[in-house]
């Protein structure tokens, strides 16, 4: 009986290991690195203490890109949260040809994030780009988008949304579809409406897959990096320079790993706060 009880643990060491090495030893190794500061000997590092994390809270680029993460985040979270639940509960519905929309909905997940950028960097491109051209055929005024502090971040917005949006409807498709249909019978035969059945029954059994793709599309938006990259390297006027952007110029352009790890540590801990705000919302009820 002993040795039946240890059997599921062993299974879980290999997963354990991997998220040991790849999770668990970068924060600690990020939480090391941010106490020292590079030296001009080639390869030294001075020990500062916390001198890395002073010198953040003195310096405005940093806390604009605090305030541009937030920013980001406080729109784009619930936003594809709102979408990803309508596109599921569309997706849950039996009728004719939704398979085909299932398929079609996956296509923007299939595509890599850097070939879905460079198409939406042709697009809007102000020149050329084939948004400008209908505007301009429509008699409006070309737009800058991304050459534009006002509409760079919106873009970004709109462009993972586009991406990301398929993908949590996935995870709350699969909530939809484990809801015992009796209960909608029964609601309906007590006179529920459609709304209150949506209310009491959908919501409030969706409330874990909510909180699961709550927490999870947080996490991703907060270390969302690859847009910021390749269509505006943290501009224009740094308006999108979150704090991933500015983690990696630290450590790849100034070669300063001791700042880019003390950024990334406090991502960790904003990370923490804003989870635990999320979980305290929508915990669901036993």
């Amino acid at each position: 009986m002993i040795k039946e009880r240890f059997v599921p643990y062993l299974f879980l060491i290999p997963a354990l290991v991997l998220i040991l090495v790849f999770k668990i030893y970068p924060i600690f190794d990020s939480l090391k690195e941010s106490l020292f500061i590079p030296s001009f000997l080639a390869g030294e590092k001075i020990f500062a203490g916390f001198d890395n994390y002073l010198m953040l809270f003195e310096d405005p680029v940093f806390w604009n890109s605090v305030k541009v993460t937030l920013y980001l985040n406080v729109f784009i979270n619930p936003l594809q949260i709102i979408l990803a639940f309508l596109l599921a509960i569309f997706l849950n519905r039996q009728m004719k040809g939704i398979g085909i929309f299932r398929a079609i909905h996956f296509i923007p997940i299939a595509v890599s994030m850097p070939i879905a950028l460079i198409m939406w960097n042709v697009m809007l491109n102000p020149e050329q780009g084939i948004f400008n051209t209908i505007l301009v055929a429509l008699g409006f005024e070309p737009q800058p988008f991304l050459g534009s502090s006002d509409q760079a971040m919106w873009i970004i917005i709109m462009i993972a949304t586009w991406k990301g949006v398929g993908y949590w409807a996935i995870f709350l498709l699969a909530g939809l579809q484990e809801v015992p249909k009796n209960l909608y019978e029964a609601a309906a035969i007590d006179g529920a409406g459609k709304w209150q059945q949506f209310i009491n029954i959908t919501f409030q059994m969706m409330k874990r897959p909510l909180a699961f793709v709550a927490v999870a599309d947080t996490v991703a938006n907060f270390l969302l990096f690859a847009p910021m990259y390749i269509l505006t390297n943290g501009g224009p006027k740094n308006s999108t320079n979150v704090l991933m952007n500015e983690s990696y110029n630290s450590a790849f352009v100034y070669s300063d790993m001791g700042r880019a790890s003390a950024i990334n540590i406090i991502i960790l801990l904003i990370l923490l706060v804003v989870i635990a705000i999320e979980f305290k919302f929508l915990k669901a009820k036993h």
